[in-house]
């Protein structure tokens, strides 16, 4: 599970464009705590605090404790709104958690023993269609990923949702179909040669049969 993370915050007094704009040039990123049937909260956080949660690579996955006038609430990271030019975080919306919590989350994917799939040794590519998972998790188990095994994975073979052992407290956030995360692929060289080998058969079985209606004209 990915380490809880935190950050200070201070209650936001006004609203508004002005207010907003006037908050990022002080080096603060406005923000938002919601949810769990409760009052909405404006805040603003430092810049440098949330930049530096960002840089884990797991903030949107992460328990985060926001901290405003020594009162900790337990949050999701929702939604972070960036700059289109400075890439520089402008708003964020923190998802109030009630306790024992199932939250939807998107995992990344990491496969494992490569080295063990027949396939792959034979110079099959591993063609990846979903790099995350969406999953719903308990909020105090999420995972930081899912490992798939691809032991015995030969060439032609896929892996659907419905093969993955997810952890405890984890199911997929899709149900309404088993649908692929990956498969071994030939290599475009060997598809080559399966095609050439195709047609050279293909072409033997015609003169094959070009010979046998020759026959029976004579």
């Amino acid at each position: 599970m990915s380490d809880q993370l935190s950050i200070s915050a201070e209650p936001r007094e006004r609203a508004g464009k002005g207010a907003s704009r006037a908050l990022r040039r002080e080096g603060r990123v406005p923000a938002v705590i919601y949810g769990d049937k409760k009052e909405a909260v404006a805040i603003h956080v430092e810049a440098k605090a949330l930049n530096k949660l960002l840089g884990t690579g797991h903030f949107m996955n992460s328990l985060v404790q926001v901290e405003v006038n020594g009162e900790k609430t337990r949050t999701l990271p929702k939604d972070v709104a960036f700059d289109p030019v400075t890439d520089r975080p402008l708003h964020v919306d923190f998802f109030r958690l009630a306790k024992g919590a199932k939250v939807q989350v998107n995992i990344p994917v990491v496969f494992i023993n490569e080295e063990a799939s027949p396939g792959l040794k034979r110079g099959g590519v591993m063609n990846v269609v979903r790099h995350e998972l969406d999953l719903m998790c308990d909020a105090d188990h999420i995972p930081d990923q899912i490992e798939i095994d691809v032991t015995g994975l030969e060439i032609g073979d896929s892996i659907h949702i419905s093969s993955i052992t997810l952890p405890k407290g984890a199911e997929s956030a899709i149900t309404d179909r088993d649908f692929t995360i990956a498969g071994v692929t030939a290599p475009s060289a060997l598809k080559s040669a399966d095609d050439e080998a195709e047609a050279s058969e293909e072409a033997a079985e015609e003169a094959e049969a070009e010979g046998e209606e020759g026959d029976s004209e004579d």
